[in-house]
């Protein structure tokens, strides 16, 4: 490795985490091909959205995914139905929360580019409003560029229970940014809803600005052995072409941890620029009925379905048997060659809860 280390330090590099399993959208997420290689909003699959996204923004190029060593093939399609090219895939031997990818990625960055700006994204969010959030990451450059350890908080449109919170602090002398007071794990409703009426609150997105260094500094300081493990799964890796597979005994030893636990939550250069984007994280089928075209009854439907006198359902037919619907309100129906589901649209987050049994009874 190391190829490319003529490239400017003040490079930046989208970075994108590709680990997630989608089990909540099951029956059409699957471990196999898991909802971010799936076209669910619109006509590209949500990480060829998410790499569309990424183009364009001042001073960023290629763009580094990390991903489940497994998904190697989708990822590599994904890629080449957009004739988009990486600056590098990093892959996975096996799943290490958050704190790790953003971790490997920084090593691979500083030991091929010296430094640059790290943008972490997920790869199966929606963003509405390209054009804000572009703008927002030129507001949030200079911080990073600084230092700061910079997230993007999302304005909380109701008390949801299902995020994680972003206390904000006192202004910082950059524009728009704020330095972060706490973040708070998901909370109980009436939690919830004291954040919302506080107005300092603000949904924690998973999106980050920083150096690569920075980060690198931030996970020695506060999780060392997340940082040993990225550290020694980098230099023992193995590159083909853009590929770089990390080192499966040195990974194995990261502890499974997110990078908010790990080092926002402890570090001291931690800001938080509000984020007005049209986000959602489509963890679930309610959420992704909230963002779909709906008809005067607040009916969302996708391939051949029959709905007589239905209100607020959400009925999508991805190669199962059609669905005849009969005086059914606020639910969802899914059919698959995988399986179908039905629940009421308030019981998405129990999907998770049912796919873990009938895993259990097929041991899969």
């Amino acid at each position: 490795m190391g190829d490319n280390a003529s490239f400017s330090a003040d490079i930046g590099f989208p970075v994108i985490l590709s680990g997630g399993s989608g089990t909540r959208l099951w029956p059409v997420s699957q471990k196999d091909r898991p909802k971010q290689f799936i076209s669910l909003v619109s006509e590209y699959s949500m990480m060829q959205d998410t790499l569309r996204r990424m183009q364009g923004i001042d001073g960023f190029g290629a763009p580094i995914i990390v991903a489940n060593h497994a998904h190697e093939p989708l990822v590599r399609e994904q890629l080449a139905g957009l004739s988009v090219e990486s600056a590098a895939v990093i892959l996975e031997p096996m799943a290490r929360n958050t704190a790790a990818a953003v971790g490997i990625a920084a090593e691979w960055i500083v030991r091929n580019h010296g430094d640059g700006l790290m943008l972490v994204m997920p790869s199966d969010h929606v963003i509405g409003n390209v054009a804000e959030f572009h703008r927002l990451i030129g507001g949030a450059v200079p911080a990073a560029q600084e230092g700061y350890l910079m997230t993007f908080g999302i304005k909380p449109s109701h008390a949801e229970t299902g995020f994680g919170y972003i206390e904000v602090g006192e202004a910082l002398d950059l524009e728009d940014i704020n330095a972060v007071t706490k973040f708070h794990e998901k909370p109980a409703r009436a939690n919830a809803e004291q954040y919302l009426a506080a107005g300092n609150y603000l949904w924690n997105a998973g999106i980050f600005l920083f150096r690569a260094s920075a980060i690198l500094a931030a996970l020695r300081a506060h999780a060392p052995e997340v940082a040993d493990a990225c550290a020694s799964a980098i230099q023992a890796a193995v590159q083909d072409g853009q590929s770089v597979r990390a080192d499966p005994v040195a990974f194995a030893a990261a502890p499974d941890v997110s990078i908010d636990n790990a080092v926002m939550e402890k570090a001291e250069k931690v800001a938080v620029i509000a984020a007005d984007i049209g986000w959602s994280d489509v963890g679930s089928w309610d959420a992704l009925w909230a963002i779909r075209e709906q008809d005067d009854n607040g009916n969302s439907y996708h391939g051949t379905v029959a709905d007589l006198d239905g209100s607020g359902n959400l009925i999508y037919v991805d190669g199962g048997p059609p669905v005849a619907a009969i005086g059914i309100s606020n639910s969802i129906i899914v059919s698959t060659p995988d399986g179908i589901l039905v629940a009421p649209l308030s019981r998405s987050q129990d999907v998770k809860l049912a796919v873990e049994k009938i895993r259990q009874q097929v041991g899969n």
